[in-house]
């Protein structure tokens, strides 16, 4: 079973999906883990962004990143996962969520690697409260 998860992995590393920049996005933020070097950027479109309700939803994603296979599929595959989701469902979304999105068992370190793109999505959607 790992190696087809492994498989994804690559293919997402290889093939990142929502790679690139967002001209005019609502939120954006950064981060990078001083340990390994891996660097993530994201930026969200957010829609009904002039309700303050729980239906705004993510209605475009993009990131940009460096890194190891691991972070790099890891934001690919969020980015595939929260696209038109409801904020307040994504808020939610943590450690186990990312594990079982990458199918694959995880060194501490690794795990880092993995969990960074979902810490810099948090922090781009706590922005979102200031729009």
């Amino acid at each position: 079973m790992d190696n087809i998860y492994r498989e994804i992995i690559l293919d997402h590393f290889k093939n990142p999906r929502n790679f690139g920049k967002m001209k005019n996005p609502d939120a954006n933020a950064y981060e990078n883990n001083p340990f390994c070097g891996d660097k993530i950027e994201i930026d969200v479109k957010i829609k009904n962004k002039e309700q303050r309700t729980k239906n705004r939803i993510i209605e475009d994603i993009k990131f940009r990143a460096e890194g190891c296979a691991i972070s790099m599929a890891s934001a690919s595959m969020l980015t595939e996962r929260v696209l038109g989701k409801n904020i307040k469902d994504i808020k939610k979304l943590n450690t186990e969520d990312i594990l079982e999105m990458l199918g694959i068992t995880l060194t501490p370190t690794r795990l880092k690697c993995a969990l960074l793109p979902l810490e810099v999505l948090h922090k781009t959607l706590a922005l979102v409260k200031s729009i």
